[in-house]
């Protein structure tokens, strides 16, 4: 609570805003690093700096915009001069996590991803529904402009609507789960990890680059990362996969050579939209499965003193109020304590 009572202080909010800034200008580099050329335009198949605005707006609140805008601004800095045009995709940038936040606010969303409800809220309404603003607005006014030609309107917005929805299905929850982090893994569990990490390390890039279209081959390592390590094991799968298809789209290699760029921009988002809510929910459903089982065991034993009690001829002992049953109570106000 000091920490959080200081950056509420003017001096702590600007340290706030830079740090979200310089956060979402460096995702910015690391998504242009891989480009493609979509009807003339260059898009990003992945843009991290939409899922590093979502997390920053639900884990710090709402203030912490202009930083969200000041990192556009400088990212459109290293792609070309800035027009007038500028103030409709920084508007956009914006205002697509804004809503984003709002919308899962709205709907009692858990930043710990603790729920199917919450892997669902972030699929369909920060992901999906929110990011229809940023393609739009940004589109719209490239449209406008002159920059983008009327007829390709459609390709170039499906391709910047699906790169921001992708940011946020990868990037916002391995943020979410790093900043709730607990502690390291137990030692036993450290030889499952590293079998895994290997297994990836291989599987992965020969699915993706492989002639033979072997994308399917990474299914199986998803499913045993949410099995065993729950979401920081299948979204940290999930987002080294997506890395080297994308590398292997941008580079024309594998499964993607020989199609065109509009083909290779499909079957891209496709997969890796599928290895992300793949990763996404399954793991929700795996640990909302666990919590299920803790309380139902939980409830039949405490059922159980009960009765040897009654059986003794003693009252029962009064019953806590635990800390799922508080955190359910709070569904209503899941809202971080920065927020406005």
């Amino acid at each position: 609570m000091v920490g959080i009572e200081k950056l509420r202080r003017p001096g702590g909010q600007a340290v706030q805003l830079l740090a979200v800034t310089a956060c979402y200008y460096a995702a910015a580099r690391l998504g242009l690093l891989r480009q493609l050329a979509v009807e003339g335009a260059v898009v990003t198949p992945v843009w991290p700096p939409t899922g590093v605005a979502v997390a920053a707006l639900l884990l710090l609140g709402l203030r912490c915009w202009p930083g969200i805008t000041l990192g556009a601004f400088f990212s459109v800095l290293t792609l070309s001069t800035p027009g007038p045009d500028v103030l409709g995709i920084l508007f956009g940038n914006t205002a697509a996590p804004l809503c984003a936040a709002l919308l899962l606010r709205r709907a009692g969303f858990r930043t710990d991803l603790s729920r199917l409800r919450d892997g669902l809220a972030l699929v369909f309404l920060g992901a999906l529904g929110a990011m229809l603003i940023s393609a739009t607005v940004g589109v719209g006014v490239l449209a406008l402009a002159g920059s983008v030609p009327l007829h390709s309107f459609w390709p170039v917005w499906l391709a910047w609507w699906v790169g921001d929805a992708m940011g946020v299905l990868l990037v916002t929850p391995l943020l979410l789960l790093l900043h709730g982090a607990r502690g390291p893994l137990p030692l036993r569990r450290w030889k499952e990890a590293t079998a895994l990490a290997v297994a990836a390390c291989v599987l992965v890039p020969l699915a993706t680059h492989s002639p033979l279209s072997l994308l399917f081959l990474v299914y199986p390592l998803i499913i045993w990362a949410a099995l065993r390590f729950q979401l920081v094991g299948s979204v940290l799968c999930a987002l080294l996969t997506s890395v080297a298809a994308t590398v292997a789209a941008t580079d024309g290699v594998g499964a993607f050579a020989g199609l065109s760029r509009i083909e290779v921009m499909v079957k891209l988002q496709a997969f890796n939209g599928g290895v992300a809510l793949t990763a996404l929910l399954l793991s929700a459903v795996i640990i909302e499965q666990r919590h299920t089982r803790n309380s139902v065991e939980k409830a039949c034993q405490e059922l159980v003193e009960v009765l040897e009690h009654l059986t003794a001829g003693e009252a029962p002992p009064p019953r806590p109020h635990t800390g799922a049953e508080a955190a359910d109570d709070a569904d209503d106000r899941p809202w971080p304590s920065g927020a406005p």
